[in-house]
């Protein structure tokens, strides 16, 4: 039995817990939250899931003074993540922490020096990457499908951000900004598909229509609700981001495409479906577009409806969760490591400079300091 520690319970922590349950032998044994209400309610769901209640605990120091686990996994605010992980990476335990790792170029460097001394395996939770879609995207580029990669397209048109505890996603300086919170795993998912680092980006944001009646202690939220954001790579690639966070009417949530010099692809996939009209699940796509036939096939993925039912991001926090756990087990390898979160949080930092500054940023130093911190 793999036992598990969640800190951090919320919406996000919720679905951890909801997906570990659908793994072999595997439960959540502790969990720590200071929010009371929060920490009752992924209590009982705990107890619901597993048929046993889980040690619960106010601090995250005294969950790990308090009970054995195997595996931490990290679903706190963002900008908890820094401290909690000063913590954990001396504990040797494998660690599976939500994106962004940190809410700033710094948090991530610090973590990277810690690494050097750690003997915890962290895995950063990028999702997006195991959508099911997404997945067969990555490795049908690879493989040579459309030729030379050569554009990497990646629009999200969704929903505002959620209610959180303490209404912490509301501010930069809790987030990272907008770029750094949602876009992390966009730039991941550029670096993966391009397999090249970015040389600079230049954004163009604003904040037009979300939560512009709100304040919280006379203060007004200050997130980027919409943005367009142009990379280039090392390697001659360019990627383009298209972010808008209201249109809950778009029936595609993401398009993710991928255009070489033979023919494009594209992972269509659709928004969670508690958010939906008529609150079904919908089946994403994948389409390849060849230049020579002009014709343009669609395949349907489907993926297991208990699976979808466990979360908001299409299957990719169960896949995801699979796959850590075979780490645990030293079955394989960390497939998003501290770096990769560290470079895809200086992408957003930068984009969210860029996008407030007017002037495109360079990034070639920015990620060689990252990177000789990891020797």
């Amino acid at each position: 039995m793999t036992n598990y520690a969640i800190i951090g319970s919320g919406m996000m922590g919720q679905e951890h817990m909801r997906n570990i349950a659908l793994l072999p032998d595997a439960r959540v044994s502790a969990l720590a939250d200071p929010n009371k209400a929060m920490r009752q309610s992924a209590a009982q769901t705990a107890s619901d899931l597993f048929g046993t209640e889980p040690a619960t605990f106010d601090t995250y120091q005294d969950l790990l003074r308090g009970t054995d686990v195997d595996a931490l996994v990290v679903v706190s605010p963002n900008h908890t993540h820094h401290a909690i992980m000063a913590d954990l990476m001396k504990t040797g335990l494998p660690i599976l922490c939500e994106k962004p790792v940190g809410i700033s170029e710094a948090e991530c460097a610090d973590m990277l020096r810690w690494q050097a001394s750690s003997q915890s395996a962290v895995w950063v939770a990028m999702e997006y990457r195991y959508m099911p879609p997404m997945d067969k995207l990555v490795h049908d580029v690879t493989e040579g499908r459309i030729g030379q990669p050569v554009q990497v397209s990646i629009r999200e048109h969704r929903f505002p951000f959620l209610e959180k505890v303490d209404d912490w996603n509301r501010f930069n300086a809790k987030t990272g900004g907008t770029l750094v919170e949602k876009c992390c795993h966009f730039f991941d998912l550029m670096r993966l598909i391009t397999k090249s680092d970015p040389v600079r980006l230049y954004a163009s944001g604003g904040v037009d229509v979300n939560f512009l009646d709100e304040s919280y202690g006379g203060k007004k939220p200050d997130i980027l609700d919409n943005a367009f954001v142009i990379v280039d790579f090392e390697n001659g690639m360019r990627g383009s981001l298209d972010l808008c966070m209201f249109n809950e009417a778009s029936h595609w949530q993401e398009i993710v495409t991928v255009t070489g010099s033979k023919a494009s692809l594209a992972a269509v996939i659709p928004g969670p479906s508690r958010f939906s009209v008529d609150g079904k699940e919908r089946l994403s796509e994948v389409r390849y577009s060849d230049r020579t036939s002009k014709q343009e096939t669609r395949e349907v993925i489907d993926v297991d409806h208990a699976i979808l039912a466990a979360g908001d991001h299409h299957g990719s926090t169960f896949f995801q969760h699979q796959k850590f756990q075979r780490m645990v087990f030293g079955q394989q390898d960390v497939e998003v490591t501290l770096l990769d979160g560290a470079i895809s949080v200086a992408m957003g930092a930068a984009a969210e400079e860029s996008a407030r500054s007017g002037q495109a940023v360079g990034l070639t130093d920015r990620i060689a300091r990252l990177r000789d911190i990891t020797g």
